[in-house]
Parts: C-alpha cells; structure tokens; sequence
C-alpha cells in the first residue's frame, strides 16, 4: 500500500486549475457587446490574474525557502518560472483593458486576450505538475509530515478571509468528498467559530446539493438541502 503524503500543492492547484478553466471558457464565448457581462468576464479573470499572483507569491514565501533549506538549488527553477510570471499577468491585464476600450474593435480584442490566456494557462498547467512531481518529490524526502503540517499551517495563517473565501469558492467544488470533508474538519478545529461559519456559506452555492449534504455529515456542522 503507497504511503499517502501531506501534499501542500494539491488542494490548491485543483483550485487554480478549476477557475482557470471557468476564466478561459467565459472569456472564449463573452459577448462584447454586453457591457455587463462584459465588465463580469473580465472582473472574473482579473480575479484569477490577482489569486495566481498571491499564490506564487505564497510558494516563494514558504516553499521554495524550505526546499532550499535542505536542498540547496532545488528550488531555482519554480523560482525562475515565477520571476517570468508577472510580465505574463500585466499583458493579459493590458489585453483586458483593450476589450474594454476597443469599441468597434472588441471582438478583435477579446479574441487576443482568449489566445493569450490560453498561453498563460498551458504554461502554468505544466508549471504546476512540475511542482506537484519533482518539488513534491524534495518536499518529502527532506521533510516529515509533521513538518509539512507546519508549513501548511503557516500558509493558511497568512492568507486572509477574503482571499480564502474566494479560495474556497474554487476549491470545494473541486476536491473529492474525502479531501473537502479533511479541509473543513481542518478549518472547523483551527479557525474561529464564525470565520469557520463564514467560509463554510461561502463553499454552500457552488456544491451540489447531494455534496453539500455528504459534507454536511462529515463534520456535523450545517444544515442538510432539501
């Protein structure tokens, strides 16, 4: 039987991956002529734009030092790949603001902005299967899992409320029963009562109602749906 390791990169990944792929899909079939879901698809993916930030952020924060701790180098090329990003997130920034701009020309802009994403995405979807094999592979041969623990703990500390709201609202959705019920069981013994609440009603409107229910009785804190 294969050992099951803490994995820091797993939850979270599935979160990017998933609104990612909901941010590329709305930009693909947004109607640029209607400035409300127009103003929508493009508040959405400068969302994801600002989350991806953060989370690279977090990973050079966090994991590339303790990687580097044991395994001097190990790190340099996750760290190198993140030092290219920003360029890579203001000109697809750039690129938003010339589907709001463009007028007669939108269709031309939004068509732009969708082929450039899809670069960004294809480039981070390798990015991070990169983290989650050979980072992963450093992560546990130099450090036990109680350790690992540590590092996650420290990483949910710093993240605030808002951000992981947003967070959660692309994350629950994507785990499987087993790893959404582990997550709230976690957030039910760590954080406060009401933040707990807060973020639990935050996952509710995006789980079906067969999930919410599962969830509900892994960790005996809500209301079944109907």
């Amino acid at each position: 039987m294969t050992e099951t390791r803490i994995d820091l990169y797993a939850s979270i990944h599935k979160a990017l991956r998933s609104f990612m792929a909901d941010t590329l899909s709305a930009v693909g079939r947004i109607d640029v002529d209607d400035a409300g879901e127009r103003s929508a698809v493009l508040a959405q993916l400068r969302s994801l734009l600002q989350l991806l930030e953060h989370h690279a952020s977090i990973e050079d924060e966090f994991i590339h030092p303790a990687m580097q701790a044991r395994r001097p180098g190990s790190a340099d090329g996750a760290a190198a790949e993140h030092r290219r990003q920003p360029a890579a997130l203001d000109e697809l920034r750039r690129l938003a603001e010339g589907v709001e701009r463009a007028a007669g020309q939108r269709a031309a802009a939004a068509q732009a902005l969708y082929r450039q994403l899809s670069l960004l995405i294809a480039e981070n979807l390798a990015h991070m299967h990169e983290e989650e094999t050979v980072n992963n592979a450093v992560l546990w041969a130099e450090y036990a899992d109680d350790e690992l623990a540590a590092i996650h703990d420290r990483i949910v500390a710093s993240i605030g409320e808002q951000e992981m709201a947003q967070v959660i609202r692309w994350m629950v959705p994507s785990l499987t029963p087993h790893e959404r019920a582990g997550l709230f069981g976690t957030l039910q013994a760590k954080a406060p009562a009401e933040v707990f609440q807060r973020l639990l009603e935050a996952a509710r409107p995006h789980l079906a109602p067969r999930d919410w229910n599962r969830l509900s009785f892994g960790i005996a804190a809500a209301p079944l749906a109907a």
